[in-house]
């Protein structure tokens, strides 16, 4: 994983369709703030009716290398959706990931970077800003591992005896198992390398562009990391810890959740959604989460859903937004009545 990638392959366009984290479109009728504290991650809070004191509660948690900004829109959509009744108001927090985001300028995050920590991060700002804990934990790729790690330790009260665990955890195309080379192109892998064989500080984005594509990258995706890079002195460096992020991705890799899938807590929904035309899933995973799903609860267990979102890859918000807030906003609504 560590070792870096010096000579200069080309790097294959659909690489694009993995890692491209899109900025969304403003709706200036919805309400947004950004907060952070020292030891605490980074976060936005969305709500659509900001006058009013929310009710619910949810956790956006996005994809590796990705940050808070890239789930505004479709928050913000969801957030509109569910505020149907003037005494119901849900709260979106967009998490910065530890080693992603504002996160990586926050103190205390502190190594081994894996997903217990991960998610052990969100347990700290719960507890830190003295809220109520979330109702629904939604997660995106890597997120969707953090929000398994999440329910874990809540049921296992790691988080304190006062842990309330959600009703719902929402794994946006994200296989609950072991990554392995077996059932893995390689390519984020590639992705990582060649970022880590840049050097860390680079004199413009003009020269990062122009040097990516000498390596063979496209002009989009060479365009995109650019975006990814933060002032810093003479020159600009990266807006993410890569090493952190490398360590984060290798955890995300190694974990397997299907002890929680098989065995539920009681109170809680686990919802998979896979894109359709994502190249993540093999035919025995998709069978062993459709048998899970279709397993009758004994009431003493929670239950796993498992839904396909048409016309989308595995980038379910930029590719299929309407989609996905067709499955998520019903659910979601479930829960208020």
């Amino acid at each position: 994983m560590a070792r870096l990638i010096r000579n200069k392959q080309v790097i294959p366009t659909n690489l694009l369709t993995r890692f491209l984290n899109l900025p969304s479109s403003l709706l200036t009728h919805h309400h947004t703030t950004s907060k952070r504290s020292l030891q605490t991650l980074a976060y936005e809070e969305i709500q659509a009716n900001p006058n009013k004191p929310y009710t619910h509660t949810a956790l956006i948690l996005h994809g590796l290398l990705g940050s808070a900004r890239n789930w505004r829109s479709f928050s913000r959509n969801l957030a509109s959706s569910l505020s149907t009744s003037s005494c119901l108001v849900w709260r979106m927090v967009l998490v910065d990931l530890r080693n992603h985001g504002k996160s990586t300028e926050t103190e205390g995050l502190d190594p081994p970077h894996d997903m217990v920590n991960a998610a052990k991060d969100l347990g700290n700002l719960v507890n830190s800003k003295g809220w109520d804990w979330p109702d629904v934990v939604i997660g995106h790729s890597m997120g969707g591992k953090v929000a398994l790690q999440y329910a874990r330790s809540c049921a296992n009260r790691d988080y304190g005896e006062n842990i309330k665990l959600p009703k719902q955890i929402w794994v946006l195309d994200s296989v609950p198992g072991e990554v392995t080379s077996e059932n893995s192109d390689g390519e984020v892998e590639k992705v990582l390398q060649t970022l880590q064989s840049l050097p860390s500080m680079v004199p413009s984005r003009k020269w990062l562009v122009n040097h990516m594509l000498e390596l063979g990258f496209s002009k989009s995706l060479s365009e995109w990391i650019g975006t990814n890079l933060k002032k810093s002195g003479e020159g600009e460096t990266w807006a993410f810890d890569l090493e952190g992020a490398v360590q984060m991705f290798q955890s995300y890799r190694e974990m397997s959740y299907w002890s929680l899938l098989e065995h539920p807590p009681k109170g809680l929904e686990i919802a998979i959604v896979r894109a359709e035309k994502s190249d993540r899933w093999d035919a025995d995973v998709i069978n062993r989460l459709e048998k899970l799903a279709s397993q009758e609860g004994n009431g003493y267990a929670g239950k796993i859903s498992v839904h396909v979102l048409p016309n989308s890859g595995h980038w379910v918000h930029v590719d299929n937004p309407k989609g996905l807030l067709e499955i998520v906003a019903p659910r979601l609504k479930s829960l208020m009545s």
